[in-house]
């Protein structure tokens, strides 16, 4: 099978799983990535997510991660809601939670791609990451042509907006590359001038980490600062600000995957419920959630922290 096959072969497979985009690049050192994350690092944006220091080479060399690695598979999977939260007033779950752990579902679908490409194939080494290893995924994205990196510093389609996941296979199979695309921000600063707690530099593209409400929700295992009291916006898991202000969403179509439907009762919870809370409840709401990351602990700490 000749280059321009196997890379057919590869962005059909990708549809067939029900990706949104496939891109393809070169895999190798990104200098100038690395330079970025040296210099965010240092400024320490990345607050108290250690894990961020580690395994710096593997980060930027994908060589590293898979030996012989040749190409980085990007792929985009959708999960844009057809519903969101009924009481405009109650705590709000980042549009991302609302259903199955992503890690899951989309983890099963990549290991899926790797063996059609082996039984097409042959004999091909490869990694599949869904946000779960050292991969700088939106620099692979937009190496790859599938978006630009908007000033919220995530990644944007120009026919979808950015309510994606974000998935990659490293292999040490050659294919055919896609150049990046045109940035389509413009002048526009919608995301800088709506984040609440200026997480967003004021020219942006760069996020001070150690600032954003998703930062404080899910990362941070310690007490939220007072400071930052009264300028959550009742977000008491992740956030949605800088994508739901962002004008290229207005192309978001909402998404086809069961799995990623709420648990019944979710979207209809008021703001006592979430109050109110108990671990039974949380367990069955979340029963195979992200939002367990923070633990029932972790949300009624975030939830508290919303009250005036």
């Amino acid at each position: 099978m000749n280059i321009q096959s196997r890379t057919k072969l590869v962005k059909e497979t990708a549809y067939k799983l029900g990706f949104e985009f496939v891109g393809i690049a070169k895999a190798e050192k990104m200098e100038e990535e690395s330079r970025n994350l040296e210099e965010w690092l240092k400024n320490g944006m990345h607050g108290k997510m250690q894990y961020m220091e580690n395994h710096f080479e593997k980060r930027t060399d994908p060589t590293k991660l898979v030996e012989g690695a040749k190409s980085v598979i990007t792929l985009l999977y959708n999960y844009f809601p057809a519903e969101q939260q009924d009481d405009s007033t109650t705590p709000k779950l980042a549009k991302y939670a609302y259903g199955k752990d992503y890690h899951f579902v989309i983890k099963n679908k990549l290991k899926t791609f790797l063996e059609v490409i082996r039984t097409e194939i042959g004999e091909v080494d490869g990694r599949c990451f869904v946000d779960s290893a050292p991969v700088l995924e939106r620099d692979w994205a937009k190496r790859s042509g599938v978006g630009w990196i908007g000033k919220n510093t995530l990644l944007i389609h120009p026919k979808q907006g950015s309510f994606f996941f974000l998935a990659e296979l490293i292999i040490d199979l050659e294919l055919e590359v896609d150049g990046p695309i045109k940035d389509y921000c413009g002048r526009c600063t919608r995301c800088i001038d709506a984040c609440p707690t200026e997480a967003i530099s004021p020219e942006g593209y760069i996020l001070d980490g150690s600032k954003c409400i998703s930062y404080f929700t899910i990362e941070l295992k310690e007490s939220i600062p007072e400071s930052y009291k009264g300028k959550f916006e009742d977000w008491m898991f992740g956030c949605d600000i800088c994508q739901d202000v962002c004008p290229w969403n207005r192309f978001s179509k909402k998404h086809n995957e069961p799995e990623f439907d709420p648990h019944p009762d979710l979207l209809k919870m008021k703001k006592e419920d979430w109050e109110e809370m108990t671990k039974e409840v949380f367990q069955k709401i979340f029963k195979k959630s992200a939002v367990k990351r923070t633990k029932f602990e972790g949300l009624k700490r975030n939830i508290d922290f919303l009250k005036k």
